[in-house]
């Protein structure tokens, strides 16, 4: 099959009358809806598809563009500023960390790199214990992840892994330690590597080749560039009454001046665990615990690049297919921070802007490309008492900031991290190894990387921290003092506002949490829809 010939769903789609309308055309509009939903990631777009299926009137509303296979062209100066937030360079307060974070219709689910792990038992049984989550217990959950994944096609990856997760498989087998393949959510996947530049093929199940269409199909309607200022609360009865915001230009950053006002029986918010706290700010809808953006997290991310000496070409082939766990157990969940070790794919722009130096040594670098492995270190945050995470805020034009303190906890971590590392990739073979930060030098021997990673100043911008998860800021509780939405994702004060994304997870979840938030958001849109059936009744 030629890439002409593939299949395009959401070309056929619009072209076949669905009501899609691109915000950056619209005129002022005033529309209603039994269920709007703010967002159209993996959160947003399991309850567009569930709630349409059901019969509902569903409007979808999406700051980012509206895109198909036929926009996706692997190029990262095209896919960057058109398929994520502030154009891949989102950052912390301090700019201490770089966050990547998805914005089109599907969300971050079109640029992930499609890796699908169940939320950890150890993670469950932590949030019925300590946050007094009584129904989150591993055989609640199953039925959930068991549809997600049958939905989205989550499975083993058959081929064998491509050379640069390889060589996290052949450094593990050498000092024997435990690691494993990731399941990831594609069908009839061509292996081409650029996963996070938007599937060309349609392989990766993401939302805008799924549910999204499916939802359209049952007559949903969507608004792309339809960027949500604030909810329109009535304390008195507490419930969200209406939904307002603004058309973004065809840029995705001007603004065209024409506004939306929605109301809706039900609202449900999906904006991503910066944009949905975020709202609730603008909106001043805090809850009275003060919890509303607090205890964000990110699973922090460290990087260790080694050079080989085969060419391990980390552009090509499934991006993410090996991982281990290993150094999740090695103490208590609360104990000293514990980390998943897994593959990131390297490309030239991401590479320019991460790997440390300027100028000549870091063309040099760049010249060595086929031959340059990364390995990544993904530390659980949220768990020891001093792993706090940071929190949402509003910058004085309304646009949302985290700021999420480096502490020690942090970088105890990160310095066993890099160790981790750097120990596995002169086990697999390495050359050289060059820890992500802007004081080390390319090391030739495990004893002189370990030297100069215990001698690396712990200092944000020095070490090179980044993050494509971000989790929390309106967490699930037991009750309305500990948090901020119950286990069914309801708000505790607004009856009928539902939060069906990442922000609701009271810690980091301990792996790449797509599959989480699709499972989760299954069990609070059938909470929802018993409770409407309950009203209607």
């Amino acid at each position: 099959m030629s890439r002409a010939t593939i299949p395009d769903p959401v070309a056929a789609g619009v072209a076949a009358g669905w009501k899609a309308l691109d915000g950056a055309m619209q005129p002022d509009l005033e529309l209603s809806a039994d269920v709007v939903i703010i967002g159209s990631g993996a959160g947003g777009g399991m309850a567009a598809e569930q709630l349409a299926a059901a019969g509902l009137a569903v409007l979808l509303l999406e700051e980012g563009g509206l895109y198909s296979s036929r926009d996706f062209r692997l190029l990262e100066a095209k896919a960057y500023p058109e398929l994520y937030q502030e154009s891949a360079c989102r950052k912390t307060a301090d700019k201490g960390i770089s966050i990547l974070q998805g914005r089109a219709v599907g969300g971050s689910t079109v640029v992930n790199w499609t890796s699908s792990f169940r939320t950890p038992p150890d993670t469950l049984n932590w949030w019925r214990e300590r946050h007094r989550l009584g129904g989150l217990s591993e055989q609640a959950m199953r039925p959930w992840f068991v549809q997600a994944e049958a939905r989205l096609g989550i499975a083993d990856w058959q081929p064998d892994p491509n050379p640069n997760n390889a060589v996290l498989a052949r450094g593990c087998e050498a000092l024997g330690i435990a690691h494993a393949r990731i399941r990831r959510n594609v069908r009839g996947c061509w292996n081409l590597g650029y996963c996070g530049m938007g599937c060309p093929t349609n392989a990766k199940q993401s939302m805008l080749v799924t549910t999204i269409p499916a939802a359209l199909e049952h007559g949903a309607r969507l608004i792309s560039r339809a960027r949500v200022d604030r909810l329109r609360a009535n304390a008195a009865r507490n419930r969200v009454e209406g939904v307002e915001g603004h058309f973004l230009a065809a840029d995705g950053v001007g603004e065209t001046g024409r506004r939306f006002k929605v109301t809706a029986g039900q609202v449900i918010l999906a904006a991503g665990a910066i944009g949905s706290p975020a709202i609730l700010l603008r909106s001043g809808l805090i809850d009275p615990g003060g919890h509303t953006g607090t205890r964000t997290f990110l699973h922090p991310v460290l990087l260790s690049a080694a050079l080989m000496p085969e060419a391990v070409e980390p552009f090509n082939g499934a991006p993410q297919t090996v991982y281990s766990d290993h150094f999740m157990h090695a103490h208590a969940l609360d104990g000293p921070l514990g980390y998943k070790l897994e593959v990131p794919p390297i490309h030239p722009l991401l590479a320019g802007i991460t790997f440390p130096g300027l100028g000549a040594g870091q063309a040099a670098l760049m010249r060595r490309l086929p031959y340059l492995h990364a390995t990544l270190a993904l530390l659980r945050d949220g768990f020891h008492p001093d792993s706090r995470g940071g929190e949402v805020r509003l910058r004085d034009d309304g646009s949302p900031v985290l700021d999420y303190p480096l502490n020690e906890v942090f970088w105890e971590g990160a310095r066993r991290a890099w160790l981790s590392m750097a120990e596995i990739q002169f086990a697999a073979g390495a050359k050289q190894v060059l820890t992500v930060h802007e004081q080390a030098g390319l090391a030739r021997s495990w004893g002189e990387a370990r030297s100069m990673i215990r001698g690396l100043a712990l200092k944000p911008l020095l070490a090179k921290v980044v993050s494509a998860h971000v989790m929390g800021g309106l967490a699930m509780s037991g009750d309305a003092d500990g948090g901020v939405v119950d286990e069914w994702g309801r708000h505790w004060q607004l009856g009928n506002l539902t939060v069906v994304d990442g922000s609701v997870f009271p810690t980091s979840v301990g792996a790449n949490p797509q599959l989480s938030i699709y499972a989760f958001a299954l069990r609070a849109v059938a909470a929802l829809r018993q409770r409407m059936q309950g009203t209607q009744a």
